[in-house]
């Protein structure tokens, strides 16, 4: 639909952008939108990614700083973080069973407890949970975790999905805190079974399930290829975004399974294990729609399950969603679309091969002629069973020779400029700053000198420079007190400290870590487009595109 709302002069905001600016979450923005009448109205964009204009958006929130349930949300989470840490699902999950009715969990501080209740008392439980499970979904793919599905994942499930009937069977075998088990059909009807081996993510997605008024929702806790607990559900539609490069999934044990229709996958193709669980659990006409790594439709080791797949044509589609689009990599990610046929001529005979990879990540997952096509089964079956779309779409129409020199020349302006950003550093005249009066980021929150940002903590103070404060935190000994035991790097861990510095000093070394921050990010994209032309020129040579100087 064209957009009709009127110009704008002024810079223009998206939901998410309003969101990070309040310190609220992008369902509080949506929630904003539908209470306030004031609400400023879109200025650009279109009906499914609105932006807004700057200017009028501060002037609400600067009218609207008295209402209570910004500010009690942040606090709750502030809280919560104090008193769980890293184990946050047990926060939201004694939060849950407090808004159901149970009794105070014993790990549940007082100002815990206060700040839920006020925050019930400003919105719908409904509203309340779902807050509180997308705050908890931006927090761990901040950290780089795959604990959670990214909402750009979610949004292309559900549209690959399509229309899901209201008495249809749901099931997703390792579902987490519900995310995509929830997410995908209508909010009421369906039948939703879901298994999760950790157990305060299944006990934070049931109540999820409870609070938010969806009946017919049934999640178990257990590994569910060690231990199913479904045996006898057979689903219309299953979904899954599952564990990933985990040799530990109990093949050894699991060997003569029934469910491996399709070949026993190797330990390091636990991946194809998931999926062919979830397809024993299809109806006849039954989809299943997994999330998958790339290097699964490639990977020698499972080339005899793929094919298998493949010749009984039972595979439908092979779907390359944008880089960006899984929560904790830039890599890109495949959705394997499965059918089981209803009768033996039911099968498919052509595998629908989609490429978004070119896609914005927040754009619409709809894909354009140029990304689509319909490959026979027997050019798949060839001796690698390569499902990577990529390879498949518009193949024949690549433009070999203006891709390379593009590439190359704009490698060569980054190299060019690569080289202008690394600041120049004089020798230092003594210890490490960090070895002399230092003070810690805790203190400075406290202090309200600075607030906690996307990721990064920035500067809310005149005395404090947000380069230098946010340099420091990466110097080597803040990075050992940020990294958890995982490996897991937090920018603003609490035991993080800075060096002492008058304002003067402190902008001195702020601009030379900007500089830093520049010259990594330039070296970054100049790794990205030296693989990218290396490819290409690879194949461009291999099919004859492309030829050596003479």
């Amino acid at each position: 639909m064209a957009d009709t709302s009127p110009a704008s002069t002024n810079a223009l905001v998206t939901g998410a952008e309003i969101a990070r600016l309040a310190g609220v979450t992008r369902a509080a923005v949506s929630n904003w939108r539908r209470r306030y009448s004031d609400f400023p109205a879109p200025a650009g964009g279109g009906v499914n990614s609105p932006l807004f204009d700057l200017t009028e958006v501060q002037a609400w929130l600067d009218k609207q700083r008295k209402v209570q349930d910004v500010s009690i949300e942040v606090r709750l989470w502030q809280v919560l973080r104090g008193a769980y840490g890293e184990e946050m699902i047990g926060g939201l999950v004694d939060v849950a069973r407090l808004i159901a009715g149970e009794a105070r969990p014993k790990d549940l501080p007082e100002d815990a407890v206060r700040l839920a209740r006020d925050l019930i008392g400003s919105g719908s439980t409904a509203e309340v949970v779902d807050a509180l499970a997308e705050r908890f979904t931006d927090s761990v793919r901040r950290a780089g975790s795959d604990q959670v599905t990214s909402p750009r994942v979610v949004r292309a499930v559900r549209r690959f999905a399509g229309e899901v009937a209201g008495d249809a069977t749901l099931f997703d075998p390792a579902c987490g805190i519900g995310t995509l088990l929830l997410a995908v059909g209508p909010e009421r009807g369906p039948l939703r079974y879901g298994q999760e081996s950790d157990i305060r993510s299944a006990r934070f997605a049931q109540l999820r399930a409870d609070l938010t008024g969806r009946v017919g929702v049934d999640i178990g806790t257990g590994d569910s290829l060690r231990g199913d607990l479904w045996t006898d559900v057979k689903a219309d539609l299953v979904v899954c975004d599952p564990p990933v490069g985990d040799t530990d999934w109990g093949r050894e044990e699991l060997l003569l399974d029934s469910r491996w229709e399709f070949g026993t996958p190797s330990r390091a193709e636990g991946e194809l294990a998931w999926l062919q669980h979830a397809y024993a659990h299809t109806n006849p006409g039954g989809r299943v729609l997994m999330v998958m790594p790339a290097s699964v439709a490639y990977r020698k080791a499972g080339r005899r399950i793929r094919a298998e797949l493949v010749r009984r044509g039972i595979l439908t589609q092979v779907t390359a969603l944008p880089p960006g689009t899984a929560s904790s990599h830039a890599l890109p990610v495949h959705l394997w679309h499965l059918r089981r046929p209803r009768t033996l001529g039911d099968a498919v005979t052509s595998v629908r091969m989609v490429d978004l990879t070119a896609t914005d990540p927040d754009e619409s997952s709809e894909p354009v002629p140029g990304q689509v096509a319909d490959v026979p089964l027997i050019d798949l079956l060839d001796d690698t069973v390569d499902l990577t779309p990529g390879r498949h779409v518009a193949e024949s129409h690549r433009d070999y020779v203006a891709e390379y020199l593009s590439l190359r020349q704009k490698l060569t302006e980054q190299v060019r400029l690569l080289a202008d950003l690394l600041p120049t550093l004089a020798a230092g005249d003594g210890p490490g700053a960090v070895d002399g009066p230092s003070v810690s980021v805790a203190d400075l929150a406290r202090a309200g000198l600075i607030e906690y940002g996307d990721p990064e903590p920035v500067s809310v103070s005149d005395q404090l420079d947000t380069d230098y404060l946010q340099g420091f935190l990466r110097s080597a000994s803040n990075t050992r007190r940020s990294t958890s035991a995982s490996g897991t790097f937090r920018l603003d861990g609490k035991g993080a400290r800075i060096p002492q510095m008058d304002i003067a000093e402190q902008r001195r070394f702020g601009a030379a870590f900007r500089a830093l921050q520049e010259f990594e990010e330039r070296a970054r994209r100049v790794g990205e487009l030296s693989r990218e032309a290396a490819s290409l020129a690879r194949d461009g040579l291999s099919n004859g595109a492309l030829e050596p100087p003479e």
